[in-house]
């Protein structure tokens, strides 16, 4: 876990006669020695200032819980250490409020509670992440992602599938979003109506912690996701919005008329826009309006007022005392509105999310933190930091491995490899090929300029590519959100379906499988070896098709995502020990993949560098990590291709090598011909 380098705070000489002092002179000792440490540790005057005016207020709360000395003393190091940091952070949100001493204050007693009803095994864990900062850039770091209801029922269930879990090789679960929702339509669960609640139908809140105890026994890592852009209308502070709370209806945008909300949307876009038009929804009970970015049912919060920081800083420890190794942090471009902009990306959104993060530097130090930012690649790299989200999904990866494979050209993903791959210290990726999401086409228009690609006209291609309406194509991708006003475009499907495993089984084609199954395998590949934490949606490791029966249920019916959210068919799994089952071919393949790449340093961290490959068709890198090297190279194409051996020889420094997965020895002493759709790990001999 990162922190703060640790600030070494002396301390005045004690007394001699301490040990024997009074408990009132005791005391005034160690408030004295505080006071020199805040002096010393703290460099900002300002903060300075505000810590020491806040100390007596410390020292009740140690005296009032029964805090031990040493207790004290840790916290207190830690906030020194962060002082500074958190203090400017809220200082710049909330500094010309006239009651911001008062909200510091909050906000401070609110971290300290959150520590203090932090479970001891979680504080030995934050402990050893203090010590190792890099922990979560480990090749031994594999993850799975899936919906409690739809792969095991519940969370009791989901505790007896720990095992199937290990037999994969996960090291990292990510559980979609499981706390109570709003009956109906709720987003796919992020529609929050309770943070402290599981939804009833998957169990409860010690149910939770149960499966935490023993994913953490079982060597695996627990990932949540954070909703905060917004909360269910049906959450306790919306429903006393509507009743003419007008302390909660500052929790939210809420408007009288439409004077207001025109002049912001002169510049929003639409995010679902054939669901609704527009960003506002019209509230009877309340006669008034309230924005509302996704859906009409979820109301954006007000992170203007200070009191709903601290609010949704009391959830958040509260999720990360459960047993939560990393919180994803869910739709993170939104989270701050300024008018005259387009409310995403804002300064103030990171700024936001940087005293977040410091506040957790305090309480829950082993907890990281990961970016949800479906934007623009040079926006998503903003939000990757260690001191704010440490950890972010990769869309523009996963985007243009999808559109390599359709073009069967790597020009464009090699381009953005070579600019956008690495990223700050105590960083890493998170790489996918699928997730509960839409596919977005978001690569930078410069970057296809730059490869004689027209942007524009390439998405078009790209969405009639994988909704199978172009000629020779292989997927089955379902639209979502097609918007006919500028044409925008986002594809839904398995990754399974859009590799050409649905449409291989419907014509019955062995030849057309064949090909499926190495695109399939190909992409895991790829997603396994780039740098990063690779996350597998689970169903995808034994090739989970479409399901179109999504349909019949009305609260999803609208939302073709639900087409690539399958239940999973526990009955498949007899297949997976099958020679001739393709489901068992997939399976054994994708676990194999990961026990290599557990079992292989070079995949730790990120450093990456392409080769430079005679064939457009071909993607080549070699990986190293603590004086290990693998070179990785790819056909993108259903031909065979050829790779310069010599290009192997001076990129791996040698003239022989194993490739990890097939075993195979290959040479230097002539070319390298690699199948339709094959991949090589080779590791010098």
């Amino acid at each position: 876990m990162t922190t703060a380098t640790k600030v070494n705070l002396p301390k005045p000489p004690l007394h001699p006669e301490q040990e024997s002092a009074p408990a009132e002179t005791m005391n005034a000792m160690l408030t004295n020695t505080l006071m020199h440490a805040v002096r010393n540790g703290v460099k900002d005057s300002r903060a300075q200032s505000a810590l020491s005016r806040l100390l007596p207020k410390l020292e009740s709360f140690w005296e009032v819980e029964n805090v031990s000395q040493q207790e004290a003393d840790e916290i207190q190091l830690r906030i020194v250490q962060h002082w500074d940091d958190l203090f400017g952070y809220l200082l710049h949100l909330y500094g010309d409020q006239w009651d911001f001493f008062y909200h510091l204050e909050q906000i401070l007693l609110t971290i300290i509670r959150g520590w203090r009803m932090r479970p001891d095994q979680l504080k030995e864990d934050d402990e050893h992440r203090i010590n190792n900062p890099e922990w979560y850039q480990s090749e031994k770091l594999v993850g799975g992602a899936l919906y409690v209801d739809l792969f095991s029922e519940n969370l009791g269930e989901l505790r007896k599938q720990i095992p199937y879990f290990q037999d994969l090789g996960l090291s990292y679960l990510h559980l979609m979003p499981l706390f109570a929702v709003r009956p109906g339509n709720n987003d796919g669960g992020y529609a929050i109506s309770n943070y402290r609640s599981v939804d009833p139908r998957v169990g409860t809140i010690d149910d939770l912690r149960l499966l935490a105890d023993d994913l953490r026994e079982a060597g695996i890592l627990l990932v949540l996701d954070f909703v905060f852009n917004h909360t269910a209308d049906d959450h306790y502070w919306a429903q006393q919005a509507q009743s003419g709370n007008e302390e909660y209806q500052k929790y939210y945008f809420i408007f009288p008329d439409r004077t207001v909300p025109d002049q912001y949307e002169r510049t929003l876009r639409e995010i679902f826009p054939t669901v609704r038009r527009g960003n506002f929804t019209w509230h009877d009970g309340m006669q008034q309006w309230v924005w509302t970015t996704f859906n009409s049912f979820q109301w954006d919060l007000n992170y203007r007022n200070p009191e709903v920081f601290r609010a949704m800083l009391s959830e958040m420890l509260f999720i990360a005392n459960t047993g939560v190794d990393l919180l994803r942090l869910d739709a993170v471009a939104f989270i701050w509105k300024q008018m005259g902009t387009n409310c995403e990306n804002l300064p103030e959104a990171h700024t936001l999310i940087r005293a977040f993060n410091s506040c957790v530097r305090i309480a829950a130090p082993g907890l990281v933190f990961k970016s949800e930012a479906i934007v623009h690649p040079d926006d998503v790299v903003r939000y990757i930091s260690h001191k704010e989200c440490q950890t972010s999904y990769n869309p523009t990866l996963m985007a243009l491995m999808w559109e390599s494979l359709a073009t069967r050209d790597t020009k464009l993903l090699r381009r953005s490899l070579a600019r956008r791959h690495k990223l700050p210290e105590r960083t890493t990726w998170v790489n996918y090929l699928r997730c509960h999401d839409d596919i977005g086409w978001t690569f930078d228009d410069a970057d296809a300029a730059a490869v004689g690609i027209d942007a524009f006209g390439h998405r078009q291609f790209l969405n009639a590519f994988y909704t199978g309406q172009f000629e020779g194509s292989f997927a089955r991708g379902v639209p979502f959100q097609h918007n006919p006003d500028n044409g925008d475009m986002r594809i839904s499907g398995t990754l399974a379906s859009l590799a050409g495993l649905e449409q291989a089984i419907e014509s019955d084609r062995d030849d057309w499988k064949e090909l499926a199954i190495r695109r399939i395998l190909l992409l895991n590949a790829m997603m396994l070896s780039v740098g990063g934490i690779p996350l597998v949606y689970l169903g995808e490791e034994w090739g989970a098709l479409n399901d179109y029966d999504f349909v019949k249920d009305p609260a999803k019916a609208g939302d073709t995502r639900w087409v690539h959210r399958p239940k999973m068919q526990w009955e498949f799994l007899e297949e997976l020990g099958d020679d001739g089952s393709i489901r068992g071919r997939i399976y054994r393949s994708i676990r194999k993949l990961i026990a290599i790449r557990k079992m292989t340093p070079a995949f730790g961290g990120l450093d990456m560098e392409l080769l430079v490959l005679e064939s457009p068709n071909l993607l080549g890198y070699v990986r190293q990590h603590e004086g290990n090297r693998v070179i990785v190279v790819a056909n993108f194409c259903e031909h065979a291709q050829q790779i310069d051996s010599n290009r192997l020889r001076t990129a791996g420094m040698g003239r022989f090598f194993e490739d990890l997965y097939s075993g195979q020895t290959i040479t230097t002493s002539h070319p390298l011909t690699l199948g339709p759709y094959e991949f090589m790990w080779l590791h010098r001999v």
